[in-house]
């Protein structure tokens, strides 16, 4: 049993597991409807005690002393760098932001209550069905209160032979295939909208390029994404989750940089022209592939390939190669690289602030970069589809503002001498306080006000070549004086 709990004044649930799917049956069998004819008699995963109609004598029943922990609790941003300090290192640091806001066994469980919910309800003229979860509630690297995306294929489950003389009467498709993918999205948006207990604010966006429906299961607090879209986002998602189960340090690591990236304006929750997760992912797998001066963490892709067996050839109906080993027991790739996390950090840094973004590509396939095929200002090569661009969103604005925050975040590990009160990972996720991405106050690498220590003077400058005309900087007196009579010329 599991507790968790949701609201403000919190309605508190148990997560029930059985040792027989039969047990679960019996259950339902067994369960009612509440007694009102206003509600719709839906059978579903959510149950709830009602009280006993009257009292009853029973002999006293041993005494069960219970342990309640709520399984969706999240830990406030306070809280989380109050432990952060208390750490020994910068890797310390690190495994600790992980295990505190990784997506935990409770909640990772309500994702797939959530999605068999679904399933069930669509069984009866559907019985092969399936509901597959996929992006960060399943590829190991979603956080608590993650969104949940699933995938619906209606006829994916036990496909009996093609050589079967009994078929079953069904309608033909009369529409263009997004026109019905669309009329079926809005059926099931109905349904879930009218019957689906705990299933609310449905919204459906049916016009964007992959039709979806957005909705709260608020009986296990999460966001839902539902698609019927093609299963390369299912087979992302496994090599993701592969990958980050390589080597211990993966996970730490990309939590890491992606709290850095949040925090300092690079990434947002909604899209736009900047970089997402999914991408900067790719980039910290990438740079653990990269032969350098230290042996490659992580394999490429192509070597996954190479030790897939018939049990792993998945091809999806847009013709998509997603065959890869499943089975790590049968890689033969054992990593010499005995970094610290403190280490893969700096040097993810260092890396990228040294990236050649202009002519070159990141690709996990081969382990190194490519040539870049086209113009745009960041290219990551999507690892199942290669004539992809993962990040073609990226504008350059927000290219040179990652690049710029990278020589920023390298600059500030390095820098470091001894612990303050922001030290470590702290000093990274901190800095938003003092300089902000998001706004027109640009980061810089150093604020030129800091290399001195007298009082400060106004100085205009008016250039007269049209470029800049009547603006006034700060500088400081004294210091820049004796600068300047070291200098070559007080031009200089």
């Amino acid at each position: 049993m599991l507790h968790y709990s949701v609201g403000v004044e919190p309605l508190h649930f148990i997560i029930v597991e059985f040792s027989q799917e039969a047990d679960v049956s019996n259950i339902f069998f067994k369960s009612t409807y509440a007694e009102n004819s206003q509600i719709v008699p839906v059978q579903s995963l959510f149950l709830w005690f009602k009280a006993p109609f009257k009292k009853v004598k029973q002999k006293p029943l041993k005494k069960i002393t219970l342990e309640i922990e709520n399984g969706t609790y999240i830990a406030s941003e306070d809280d989380i760098k109050n432990l952060l300090r208390l750490e020994k290192n910068i890797s310390d640091q690190m495994l600790l932001l992980y295990n505190t806001t990784k997506l935990n066994d409770v909640s990772t469980r309500l994702r797939f209550i959530t999605a068999h919910q679904v399933e069930l309800a669509l069984s009866g003229i559907f019985p092969r069905m399936m509901a597959y979860p996929f992006g960060s509630s399943v590829n190991g690297f979603g956080k608590m209160g993650c969104d949940l995306d699933l995938v619906l294929r209606l006829n994916e489950n036990s496909v009996p032979s093609a050589d079967s003389r009994l078929v079953f009467h069904s309608k033909a498709v009369t529409a263009s295939e997004r026109s019905t993918s669309q009329r079926h999205m809005e059926a099931i948006g109905d349904l879930l909208q009218l019957f689906l207990p705990g299933c609310s604010q449905v919204r459906r966006i049916l016009q964007a390029r992959v039709p979806i429906i957005k909705y709260y299961q608020q009986l296990a607090d999460v966001e839902c994404d539902l698609s019927m879209s093609n299963m390369s986002g299912v087979y992302m998602s496994n090599l993701l989750y592969i990958m980050g189960d390589i080597d211990s340090r993966v996970r730490p690591l990309v939590f890491t940089i992606r709290k850095w990236a949040a925090e300092v304006g690079l990434t947002n929750s909604y899209p736009g022209r900047w970089i997402t997760n999914f991408s900067l992912t790719l980039m910290v797998l990438a740079f653990l592939q990269k032969p350098g001066r230290n042996p490659p963490l992580l394999p490429g892709l192509n070597i996954l390939i190479k030790f897939a067996g018939p049990e792993d050839k998945f091809i999806t109906e847009d013709g998509v190669n997603c065959t890869f080993l499943r089975n790590l027991n049968k890689l033969d790739f054992k990593t010499e690289n005995s970094d610290s996390l403190q280490s893969l950090l700096e040097q993810f840094f260092i890396h990228y602030s040294q990236f050649d973004f202009h002519t070159k590509a990141i690709c996990l396939n081969d382990g190194s970069a490519v040539t870049k095929p086209d113009h745009s200002p960041l290219y990551i090569v999507n690892p199942l589809e290669r004539g992809l661009n993962v990040s073609k969103n990226v504008s350059l604005e927000e290219l040179e503002k990652l690049k710029m925050e990278m020589r920023n975040a390298a600059w500030i590990l390095e820098s470091q001498e001894s612990k303050g009160m922001n030290w470590g990972i702290l000093s990274l996720i901190e800095s938003k306080t003092k300089y902000s991405s998001t706004t027109a106050k640009q980061p810089k690498l150093l604020e030129v006000s800091k290399l001195f220590d007298s009082e400060e003077t106004n100085i205009d400058l008016e250039f007269k070549n049209g470029q800049v005309e009547n603006q006034t900087i700060n500088v400081v007196n004294e210091p820049v004086k004796g600068r300047l009579k070291r200098g070559k010329s007080r031009r200089q």
